[in-house]
């Protein structure tokens, strides 16, 4: 039996289709993502799951019990499943301990050994309203927890958060399920946030799922330009430079390639171009070769290039995905 299953949701407000027909499953401790654009539904599906949000149709299981939404129950939520919105929610003027204290169901140890690995325990004396809101999104993970929830679906919890906390939450939230045992289900926009956490991803598009696959297979086989835009960069090739690049795909519209399945060269084989920009990001160079038909972004160690070079294009083996328009 999956530990999670979504069945045929859907979601009506005002006349609006806001989810169709929304089908998965999730076994348990299997990492996974939705991702999409903002407004595309992914929180409110995650709604739907923690019972927060009534859908129009469907039903959602959790280890085989179905969730009932909030016209059905007087307390909305379900029981063994936790939801962190992007918002810590905390009371107001409270110390961290008191917060803690109120929602504890946990042995003093197992309570003890939470807040530290939620990197919390030496702000207990503090209040909440002199936290930060790493800090505060980090209580209100520890609350939840507190709660022994065997599912937890986090609502885009790294989207108010700074480097250095987005950070340290991503490695709390890695330890969950190997340490607690705890089934996890993330909404982001970012793939930086989806693809090294993720087993397995879910793109919604206008409340559709329009692809579902490991996280290699979304970034390097994606469905269409919709979801490439999602996962980072791409250039989109047509013309006589796809059929050359890629014999193989020669009847596609175009080939998506990401700048760097692109590999340059200052002699043949290859197309051949001319460098127009050099662009340092650090730990490599974005240079844009200017083609006969198309102008192409390749990443490439930093240092070798130069505005008006002629240098040689060529993919990487396995470099190119055809894309239908």
């Amino acid at each position: 039996m999956e530990f999670l299953t979504v069945s045929g949701i859907s979601l009506e407000e005002h006349g609006n289709r806001v989810l169709q027909n929304i089908s998965f499953r999730q076994p348990a401790h299997h990492r996974l993502a939705l991702a999409g654009e903002s407004g595309t539904g992914k929180s409110t599906l995650l709604q739907i799951i923690a019972g927060l949000i009534q859908p129009s149709a469907g039903e959602v299981r959790v280890s085989g019990d179905r969730v009932r939404g909030p016209v059905e129950v007087l307390v909305p939520g379900h029981p063994g499943v936790a939801y962190l919105s992007q918002k810590s929610d905390l009371p107001h003027s409270l110390r961290v301990e008191q917060v803690l204290r109120y929602a504890n169901k946990r042995p003093p140890a197992e309570a003890q050994a939470l807040y530290a690995l939620c990197r919390i325990d030496h702000l207990m004396q503090r209040r909440t309203d002199q936290l930060s809101g790493g800090e505060q999104q980090r209580v209100a993970l520890a609350r939840l927890l507190l709660g022994a929830p065997r599912l937890l679906l986090l609502d885009e919890p790294f989207s108010n958060l700074d480097r250095g906390h987005k950070r340290t939450l991503q490695s709390i939230i890695d330890e969950l399920g190997t340490r607690l045992g705890i089934t996890c289900l993330l909404v982001s926009h970012d793939a930086a946030d989806t693809l090294p956490w993720a087993d397995e991803i879910l793109v919604l598009h206008q409340g559709h799922i329009v692809q579902q696959g490991s996280p290699e297979q979304i970034y390097r086989q994606p469905a269409n330009e919709y979801t490439a835009a999602l996962f980072g960069d791409y250039n989109l090739v047509r013309g006589v430079a796809r059929r050359q690049l890629a014999p193989r795909h020669a009847a596609a519209a175009a080939l998506l390639v990401r700048p760097e399945a692109f590999q340059l060269s200052l002699t043949k084989p290859g197309l051949k171009g001319t460098v127009t920009t050099v662009r340092y990001f650090g730990n490599h160079d974005e240079v844009e070769v200017a083609l006969s038909e198309n102008t192409v972004r390749v990443r490439q160690p930093t240092g070798q290039w130069a505005v008006g070079q002629i240098v040689f294009v060529s993919l990487v083996p396995g470099g190119g995905w055809p894309l239908e328009e």
